[in-house]
């Protein structure tokens, strides 16, 4: 988590009031600065009419985000999946992005004592999301009015966006993989690159850190909608979602799917290649670090060292 400067929190804070002004007038009473974006300055926003919240930029590209956050919510709220409405995205009244949304109600289900039944509820909330049809592949895609940064195929996705073949060689340059695991993730790429693949909407962090329940358990909204994207469902999404569960948690989330073993069975292979590939930006700042030990554990994890379940 980014440790801003009071300096920084003042500033923002100075926005935010602004933005809060602008929108509730009379009714809005007093703002709280919340230390919990990665990427942005948060508030909460107090009015006669309820609480809010306000995300603040930290750059200016990120209203491409934002906006992007707004169609997928819109989408995935028409399909049952429970979000908090997005009520508005802009950069004309503060200088730099803001979002204004509703508050979700509730807290993190990654402490809830039920959270395999969470999870198994996530899972059901994965399919209607999956449900959601999109055009073109990647971060940039129905919600974008831009051409050129469209990747229209499946696999100038996988080789201009992802990078998968310029990932598989930096795991080899930096031998961070057993020479025949790397040919193995070789292999699987070339089965990958021949699907066929109609994109849906993914999340891309279906964690138990972004699903806000109540004391019950019931899950009150999915939040952190920035990083979705145009994919191939579901193995994208399962990719990060399964990627930190306890075996149990994994069978509880693909049971509320309800899963398509066989299909699943023939495809788990890609799973490991995607979190692979997603593996390779902490690793480089692990190296350009010179993080050795840090390092050195990470390559057990990618050589399956940390696999107890399988030969």
């Amino acid at each position: 988590m980014p440790r801003y400067t009071a300096a920084q929190i003042k500033s923002k804070t100075a926005l935010a009031r602004k933005v809060a002004r602008h929108h509730f007038g009379k009714a809005y009473k007093k703002i709280e600065f919340k230390p919990a974006g990665k990427t942005n300055f948060v508030f909460e926003v107090f009015t006669t009419k309820g609480s809010y919240i306000i995300r603040i930029a930290s750059s200016g590209s990120k209203i491409h985000d934002y906006m992007k956050e707004q169609w997928a919510t819109q989408k995935a709220s028409l399909a049952g999946v429970p979000v908090p409405e997005i009520l508005e995205v802009g950069n004309g009244i503060i200088d730099i992005p803001y979002m204004l949304q509703e508050k979700a109600e509730g807290t993190e289900a990654i402490h809830h004592p039920e959270r395999l039944k969470i999870l198994s509820k996530l899972g059901k909330y994965a399919r209607k999301i999956h449900s959601i049809p999109t055009e073109n592949f990647g971060s940039v895609f129905n919600w974008s009015k831009n051409k050129l940064s469209k990747k229209k195929t499946w696999v100038e996705f996988l080789d201009e966006e992802l990078k998968v073949a310029e990932g598989l060689k930096f795991l080899d340059k930096y031998d961070l993989m057993e020479k025949k695991k790397i040919k193995k993730l070789n292999s699987a790429f070339e089965k990958v690159k021949k699907w066929k693949v109609n994109p849906t909407l993914n999340h891309c962090d279906l964690r138990l850190k972004n699903v806000i329940v109540d004391e019950a358990g019931e899950i009150k909204a999915l939040i952190d909608w920035e990083n979705c994207s145009s994919n191939c469902a579901p193995y994208w999404d399962f990719s990060i979602a399964l990627h930190d569960l306890s075996i149990d948690a994994k069978q509880q989330f693909l049971e509320g799917y309800d899963l398509d073993i066989e299909d699943f069975e023939k495809k788990s292979y890609c799973l490991t290649l995607f979190n692979a590939i997603n593996y390779i930006p902490a690793l480089q700042v692990m190296i350009d670090k010179k993080q050795k030990d840090k390092l050195a554990l990470y390559k057990l994890r990618l050589n399956g060292a940390l696999d107890l379940f399988s030969l």
